[in-house]
């Protein structure tokens, strides 16, 4: 199967994940998917392949060196999530390839290629089915060229990435690499190795509710007073006014009545003193609503999702260089970038697996508008071809 249809078919299982089931996987489409990935895996050739009762992928590509050699050999891994977003719908979705400027809305440097996008009823599903779809691809292609000197390779897909508990039941000893790459990473020649520090925060806002009519000292709103919280955190430190390596405080939810509000947000911050310091600015504003309307009035709940991975990364940097040699052996020009998010590997790289981010090759990740051209996803294939080879 070339790796147009492969994509095409993943997009067609529905894998949008959800923090609110309590589950792993937390939506039964991803164990679907797992499934499926599972018996393809078997039948191109791999050995060791594994699924788990919480939807994790391990899978062997053996060394075709001889055996003295391969001991030598690290074993590099490759990671991809089987979740989308929750941000957008991921059910029954529409694709069609096109000319790039047959869509506004599509980056003018992809001008006369072919990418694949969605009727934008739905997200597209590249982030990141596109990453399973390279490196299924690469494994196939190694196994029909046995010539190919390789050493052992392992692959890992994982569940719920998108709501940040992709990493949790990950086993980084079963997994056995020395080092890997997530295939997690948008336009072509992106390569990462920092990451937000990430926390998500909770606010619960209890209030009273009285009739209006003789509410005069007594009702307390709980909406006003979580509206009062919202805006006493920095007005442009927000998502839409920050770039690059700047943090952020995101209202991601908001959710009340008059007798109890819940605020949810995320906090991000590359640097880890400014990230230690806005998670203490959300409480400090909790003990001042606290002081004004009563002890509490407010509660917060404040939960760290993943730290910046670069401080792990530094240490073996030549992980980095070997991604770079691989990018320029395809013809693409590496693109070292924070990233403003986070990827399964942040989390991992603390558990002892250095793993930075490559491109997966789409755009507009999360959207109705997401699109993801085909030299991109060929080109992310191939640098996993030409990471393979240099291992040595």
């Amino acid at each position: 199967m070339n790796i147009v249809d492969r994509f095409l078919k993943y997009v067609s299982f529905c894998t949008t994940s959800d923090e609110n089931t309590g589950m792993t996987p937390s939506t039964p489409g991803q164990m679907e998917f797992a499934k499926y990935l599972t018996q393809e895996l078997k039948e191109i050739g791999l050995t060791d392949v594994s699924l788990d009762s919480n939807g994790y992928i391990m899978a062997t590509l053996e060394s075709n060196q001889p055996s003295d050699a391969s001991s030598q050999i690290p074993v590099v891994g490759f990671i991809a999530h089987m979740d989308t977003s929750p941000d957008a719908s991921g059910k029954n979705v529409t694709t069609s390839i096109v000319k790039a400027e047959e869509r506004d809305y599509i980056d003018p440097r992809y001008s006369g290629q072919d990418v694949i996008v969605t009727d934008t009823t739905t997200l597209l599903g590249a982030d990141d089915k596109a990453g399973i779809a390279e490196i299924v691809t690469a494994m196939e292609y190694l196994i029909q060229h046995p010539e190919i000197p390789h050493g052992k390779v392992r692959i890992g897909f994982t569940p719920d990435e998108e709501i940040g508990c992709g990493a949790d039941h990950f086993d980084v000893k079963k997994f056995g690499a020395c080092f890997a790459y997530t295939m997690d990473g948008g336009a072509i020649g992106e390569l990462e190795y920092e990451n937000f520090n990430a926390a998500a925060c909770k606010i619960r806002v209890h209030g009273l509710n009285v009739h209006p009519g003789t509410a005069y000292h007594k009702m307390r709103n709980s909406m006003r007073i979580a509206y009062q919280i919202a805006v006493m955190l920095p007005r442009f430190q927000t998502p839409e006014h920050t770039q690059g390596y700047e943090g952020f405080y995101h209202l991601i939810g908001m959710n009340g009545t008059v007798e109890e509000t819940t605020l949810s947000y995320i906090i991000r911050d590359h640097d880890r003193t400014q990230f230690e310091y806005r998670k203490r600015e959300m409480e400090h504003l909790v003990r001042k609503i606290n002081t004004e309307y009563g002890e509490g009035t407010a509660e917060i709940e404040i939960r760290d999702q993943y730290y910046n991975m670069r401080e792990k990364i530094e240490p073996v940097m030549h992980i980095i260089d070997l991604a770079k040699e691989a990018m320029k052996s395809a013809g693409v020009t590496p693109v070292v970038k924070p990233i403003r998010g986070g990827t399964d590997g942040a989390r991992l790289s603390f558990e002892g697996l250095p793993c930075p981010n490559i491109f997966a090759g789409g755009e507009n990740f999360h959207s109705r508008y997401e699109y993801l051209p085909i030299p991109s996803m060929e080109k992310a294939c191939q640098v996993v071809l030409e990471i393979i080879k240099r291992v040595k």
